[in-house]
């Protein structure tokens, strides 16, 4: 055995499995999934302590939702579709729209303290591509924290559900049937073990950590979806990364956000001699849908005019209090946003695409049901709308509790396994680097082979490491994708062309694309 290789590791038969549900990720997606289960055992598996180092808890915007009288799901759902640049499944976006109230009715019951108006009624953002305000948050900025503040505090409460931290999953149990039975888990000193289920669910995260400048924990290396991919599961539209227009650039890793709210609030983008820009490129000017707003920022910067957030007259005296995260940031940069516009890079922060889901966020394989921005459900197309990763993550968790309600648990088969090697530290960055110059925010033909060529004599002298292969999924997708549209832009294929999704499959290293009509 050598660290080039792929370790296969097998598991015996067993009259019942070690637990009832196994839930992979302890982000907003794994809780709720966790506390709507109750009473029906589950075990969460999570690299961390509950609340730590989750893109959940580092979500700023909130959680979208039609909760005002005059707002609607239908409006809601519209608005999801038209952001998605013709890719977002209209009976998803629908599906979302409607069961989100009811979701945040939720959250409310588990103690999460939204932001109120003066006479109690929920305080609702507006933010970039929706047509009402209806952004759910806390404290201006806060709503990641504080959401998962109130469901850490839950889960711990509850007593059917087991948390298991200090282990992160790095492959799938599979029986000669295909179906998922559980999974390997290595511990911080590499070592591996193995724990089945009746039944999976993958709640891991994205993929932003591939990028040398994203919003995402540096452990979000797209696992997920090389875990389910090596075991035959479907993935889709893997080429459509979100990149968040307003990181700070500050020169830290992960890039702390300046939240979508702050230009709803009427921030203006403008460039180092103080001139506004937005209106140059889209009508919406500061609330352009997001990837239009990206490639501005990205044009402004790479023609040496810079890109800043001015916030001085929008938020002024008010910034500490309205958005205390990102003053904390700025202040730990020595800016202060009351009186300086803030210095902003494009970042990867939201993978749209990941491993094909269904209403009830089953995959392709029995036994693994899916949820979370590792998902696919048809939801983001190729724009994520602002702040639905959140109302996505409750709404299809609900829905999970409910199809595995119907299940029972059933006898183990004998199963394997497969983990490949660890990436060492210098190529990781090294590919960081690649992607973000050369599957970033913008595309060309030159540089996505370059980068698979990269990828290939990596692969080489390093085995098939886990965020290899990520990468390749997404850069074989991009390459495949002959047009600009969403997040996905293309300097050779700058216009659009019909809207096609792109379904991704992987099998002894090899990538099948296929594309089909939305």
């Amino acid at each position: 055995m050598t660290d080039k290789s792929v370790e296969r590791i097998t598991t015996e038969a067993a009259a019942s499995p070690e637990t009832d549900v196994l839930i992979i990720g302890a982000g907003l997606a794994g809780l709720f999934l966790a506390l709507k289960l109750s009473p029906r055992p589950c075990t969460i598996i999570s690299p961390t302590p509950l609340g730590k180092a989750s893109s959940s808890a580092w979500a700023q915007g909130g959680l979208a939702a039609a909760l005002d009288p005059a707002d609607s799901a239908e409006a809601h759902a519209q608005d999801t579709v038209s952001a998605g640049a013709g890719l977002v499944d209209p009976a998803v976006a629908r599906l979302i729209a409607e069961d989100g109230p009811d979701r945040v009715l939720d959250l409310i019951e588990l103690g999460v303290p939204f932001d109120r108006t003066p006479e109690g009624a929920l305080a609702l953002s507006l933010e970039a591509a929706h047509s009402a305000p209806r952004v759910a948050r806390v404290a201006g900025d806060l709503a990641g924290r504080a959401i998962m503040e109130a469901l850490t505090l839950a889960v711990e409460k509850t007593s059917s559900i087991n948390v298991r931290t200090g282990f992160r999953a790095t492959g799938l149990l599979q029986d000669d049937n295909g179906k998922i039975t559980g999974a390997i888990l290595s511990d911080r000193d590499g070592s591996h073990t193995t724990i089945t289920a009746s039944d999976t669910v993958l709640c891991t995260g994205g993929s932003g950590g591939l990028f040398k400048v994203t919003t995402n924990p540096s452990s979000a290396l797209g696992d997920a979806l090389v875990m389910a991919a090596r075991c035959g599961a479907l993935l889709a539209d893997t080429e459509f990364i979100q990149f968040h227009p307003t990181a700070l650039d500050i020169d830290r890793d992960p890039a702390p956000l300046a939240t979508e709210a702050l230009r709803g609030e009427g921030s203006v983008l403008i460039d180092g001699e103080g001139n506004p820009f937005m209106s140059r490129y889209h009508a919406l000017a500061e609330l352009a849908p997001r990837d239009e707003v990206a490639r501005a920022i990205q044009a402004e910067r790479l023609s040496g005019r810079g890109a800043y957030l001015d916030a001085r007259e929008a938020v002024g005296a008010a910034f500490p209090e309205h958005f205390p995260t990102v003053f904390e940031a700025c202040q730990r940069a020595n800016i202060d946003p009351r009186s300086d516009p803030m210095p902003v890079a494009t970042a990867a922060h939201y993978h749209m695409g990941g491993i094909v889901s269904d209403l009830w966020g089953r995959s392709t394989l029995d036994g693994l049901s899916v949820c979370g921005e590792c998902a696919s459900t048809g939801a983001h197309g190729a724009n994520r709308l602002a702040s639905n990763s959140l109302l996505e993550a409750v709404v299809f968790s609900e829905r999970i509790s409910r199809h595995l309600a119907e299940k029972s648990a059933a006898k183990i088969k004998r199963s394997t396994g497969l983990i490949g090697p660890v990436l060492p530290n210098e190529p990781l960055q090294e590919l960081r680097h690649k992607m973000a110059s050369q599957c970033g925010v913008i595309r060309s033909d030159d540089g996505l082979k370059d980068l698979l060529e990269w990828i290939d004599n990596t692969e080489r002298q390093t085995g098939p490491a886990s965020p290899l292969i990520a990468s390749r999924l997404i850069a074989v997708a991009a390459i495949n994708r002959k047009e600009s549209r969403g997040g996905h832009h293309r300097t050779d294929y700058p216009a659009s062309d019909l809207p096609m999704r792109t379904f991704v499959s992987y099998k002894d290293g090899e990538i099948t694309i296929e594309r089909s009509p939305i």
